[in-house]
């Protein structure tokens, strides 16, 4: 990687502009990136850090993979945009090739995780009218305590989560909120209105909350049993990242819809889709849902070379195989500044002695070490390097921790 290009303003000058002009919607840590790389970064001054959080999984390939950067310049010298008002020759390949991958009849192109989202809400919603026959305008949508869909006001209306929620209602009526992980609960919320359960596979901002074993395939089966869909937001947790196409395969469970992005956009340009059987998303007819840039030819060109890299399946095998060497290393940091962690694939929550600071303390002595990572509730932080991360820079992101938390 070459150096950054000069800039006439540092770090500290840079962070402070950004003040008066930028919605204080985020708190990012103090770093400028100037440049990246694969799975490094490179801040305005030069500075190298090993990126450890991978835009909460966008970036699954690393930063300007060939292949992905190739497909977005040849189709720049094409054709960017077209609007649905036409077709355009990319889109058909990428949605067959995308089906494909993931086992379902129809795909859905969207931009965002969150418009992916509400998508799989309103599709969910059309199905229990036009087939389930449940009576217009009672609908609802059970979900799980802690999730994490997005920021929309519907999305928000069914968080539990009060940063995301406080001073942004009256709130979007239809959904019920159980705990995740307990079945049980989910089988007495579920009734005759209901549309959909929508669920993560593995809540990712809650601290990539994993699971028990048979959960998966118990929501699978009580959705049957009780005549509603399943639908999955693998928006983070798809795409390879576990190990996996998608998370729900390590139970080898197939829901009615699943929704997908982040990494379907190879870190280049925003995409995401809704993916499902006919029947479901069957239900849609022209002016009932849209996007003038879903599915537009620049999108569809970078969302096929995404396909095409995981069709292969290395980069799944990665995630399985650097995926033991990160739990491995994990394990070995228990009792020395990590109470405990969850981890599937190249994916960890990693629960840090709270005496030793807060989850945003953390990721700032790492930052300081050349490591990027990010916090999320209390003293936990997230691990979710590139899949192109080598054995060597994980095992040095691992020591680094160790020092971090040890010294």
């Amino acid at each position: 990687m070459t150096a950054p290009a000069r800039t006439d303003r540092g770090s500290e000058e840079l962070i402070r502009a950004e003040e008066p002009v930028l919605a204080h919607n985020y708190h990012p840590l103090p770093v400028v990136v100037a440049r990246a790389e694969g799975a490094w970064v490179e801040d305005v001054e030069g500075r190298r850090y090993l990126d450890m959080l991978a835009g909460y999984s966008a970036l699954n390939f690393g930063h300007r993979h060939p292949a992905l950067i190739e497909a977005a310049h040849r189709q720049l010298d094409r054709l960017t945009l077209t609007s649905r008002a036409f077709h355009n020759d990319r889109l058909a390949g990428f949605a067959e090739r995308l089906a494909a991958l993931t086992g379902t009849d129809m795909v859905l192109p969207m931009n965002t995780g969150a418009e992916a989202v509400e998508s799989g809400i309103k599709v969910a919603r059309k199905w229990a009218y036009d087939v389930k026959g449940v009576p217009a305008d009672r609908a609802t949508i059970v979900v799980a305590a802690d999730n994490f869909h997005g920021r929309t006001t519907t999305i928000v209306s069914f968080s539990t989560d009060e940063t995301a929620r406080c001073g942004f209602g009256p709130f979007t009526p239809g959904f019920r909120i159980v705990p995740y992980n307990d079945l049980a609960a989910l089988e007495a919320a579920v009734d005759e209105t209901t549309a959909a359960v929508l669920i993560e596979p593995i809540q990712g901002e809650a601290g990539v909350l994993i699971p028990d074993d048979g959960y998966l395939a118990g929501v699978r089966e009580l959705t049957r049993r009780k005549g509603c869909l399943f639908v999955a937001d693998e928006i983070q947790s798809g795409l390879g990242r576990t190990g996996h196409t998608l998370a729900v395969e390590h139970e080898s469970v197939v829901p009615d819809v699943v929704l997908l992005g982040k990494a379907l956009g190879g870190g280049i340009v925003p995409v995401s889709a809704v993916v499902g059987s006919r029947e479901v998303l069957g239900v849609l007819h022209p002016g009932e849902h849209g996007s003038t840039f879903g599915g537009n030819p620049l999108a569809a060109a970078v969302g096929t070379a995404v396909v095409e890299l995981l069709e292969t399946g290395e980069f799944q095998r990665r995630a399985a195989e650097l995926g033991a060497v990160l739990r491995e290393g994990l394990a070995g940091l228990v009792g020395r500044g990590v109470v405990g962690f969850r981890a599937r694939g190249l994916w960890a929550g990693v629960d840090v002695d709270p005496a030793l600071g807060s989850g945003r303390e953390i990721s700032e002595r790492l930052m300081r070490e050349g490591i990027l990572v990010k916090d999320t509730h209390g003293s936990t932080i997230r691990l979710a390097p590139p899949l192109t991360v080598t054995p060597e820079e994980l095992a040095g992101a691992l020591g680094t921790l160790e020092k971090v938390l040890t010294s």
